[in-house]
């Protein structure tokens, strides 16, 4: 069974920021800020660990907060590697001789918003500052987001100059810590209505040199396209024609949700808005699958058309759900080219078993075949109990 994700932050974590933060602090009291990290660590989940060490830190760190700033940029690692792709380097992150990267980044960026967002404006740069070192670390995506959130405009110069820093991991953060909604982070509501302060920030990074900033950028826009769809749309009869090949997969990235979801314009867009030109025939391996196996599915495709045709395939699954109807998830099925007059036989193995963010039922199943946005075929099954 693989580590629970919450042991990364661990009692080692916390000794390993008590020995560096010690070594640079003077008065530092690190017999007290572990002891205050660490209560009752054991029964805490991952970010509960992190804001019980944020709240040690509040009650250990010098209560100058220009004088704690440089504490804790004193006692970083060197910045976190990056490939000739920009890309980060595996185990870059891991607990270093250094001093401080990796998963103690994030409490440490706690601290900071907490300290720095009600200070007084003239700290602000300060605290920013104190970001953009820690970032180069981890990531400061959490951190920065409750200063957006409170004062946007003291923010947004900020972010602008940042997507032209000489770090990748700046760069990123300038996409990143401003998406609307950043999985595990504060939602900004204010960009889920209106995103438009970001779009200067994307277009500044979309043909980044750092495949790990342009993969930001694809973050980002999917995240507008769940509330603007026809924003990214518009951003794609812009950006994709006689894009460079790094813009078009960042932008292929971007649009995965609205191809998902039959989206017509952004279908247009990726010349995938014309039904298929032929036949398909769709089945399952079984009438029945039990909770925790799996089920076959199988696609034949017949050509009608004298041209080749691209064809974006996903299936989206009716899920029984206990107290009657169905829930419905789209998954992704294939990416293919059929050729004129041919022929062409897909096969994929759909999961059943349960997953943090979905549980299964037992009843009746329908998964429904969909070409280019088209619904096209269907078939049933019955999830049994395990």
């Amino acid at each position: 069974m693989a580590e629970p994700f919450k042991n990364l932050i661990s009692p080692a974590t916390v000794a390993h920021m008590a020995e560096h933060l010690g070594r640079v602090a003077p008065g530092f009291d690190a017999e007290r800020f572990q002891h205050l990290a660490l209560q009752d660590q054991a029964a805490l989940e991952l970010k509960a660990r992190v804001l019980r060490i944020a709240d040690a830190l509040q009650a250990t760190l010098p209560t100058d907060f220009s004088a704690a700033c440089d504490a804790i940029e004193s006692a970083l690692a060197a910045p976190l590697p990056l490939d000739e792709r920009g890309e980060l380097v595996a185990g870059g992150a891991a607990l270093r001789q250094d001093g401080l990267a990796g998963w103690s980044i994030w409490a440490l960026g706690e601290w900071v918003a907490r300290i720095g967002v009600p200070a007084d404006v003239a700290l602000w740069p300060r605290a920013l500052a104190c970001l953009h070192a820690l970032t180069q670390r981890s990531t400061a995506e959490f951190a920065i987001r409750p200063f957006i959130q409170a004062h946007p405009e003291r923010v947004w110069p900020t972010l602008m100059r940042w997507t032209r820093d000489p770090s990748a991991h700046v760069r990123r953060l300038a996409s990143e810590g401003s998406r609307p909604r950043l999985p595990w982070g504060l939602r900004l509501q204010a960009l889920v209505a209106d995103p438009a302060p970001t779009l200067p920030l994307l277009l500044a990074l979309q043909d980044d040199p750092s495949s790990y900033v342009r993969r930001s950028v694809a973050n980002h826009l999917n995240d507008i396209a769940r509330d603007h769809p026809g924003l990214v749309s518009d951003w794609l009869q812009r950006h994709l024609p006689d894009s460079p090949a790094p813009r078009r997969a960042l932008l292929r990235h971007a649009s995965r949700s609205l191809i998902k979801a039959g989206h017509g314009p952004t279908l247009a867009a990726w010349s995938l808005g014309v039904p298929l030109q032929g036949r398909a025939h769709f089945a399952l391996e079984a009438a029945r699958a039990a909770i925790g196996s799996g089920i076959g599915l199988r696609v034949e495709l017949v050509s009608g058309s004298d041209r080749p045709q691209a064809l974006e395939i996903d299936y989206a699954v009716h899920h029984a759900r206990p107290q009657g109807g169905h829930s419905v998830k789209v998954f992704k099925g294939w990416r293919c080219r059929l050729e004129a007059g041919a022929g062409l036989t897909l096969v994929k193995r759909h999961s059943l078993r349960e997953v943090t963010t979905r549980r299964l039922w037992p009843g009746p199943h329908r998964i429904e075949l969909r070409i280019n946005g088209q619904t096209v075929a269907e078939a049933g099954f019955e999830l049994t109990a395990p």
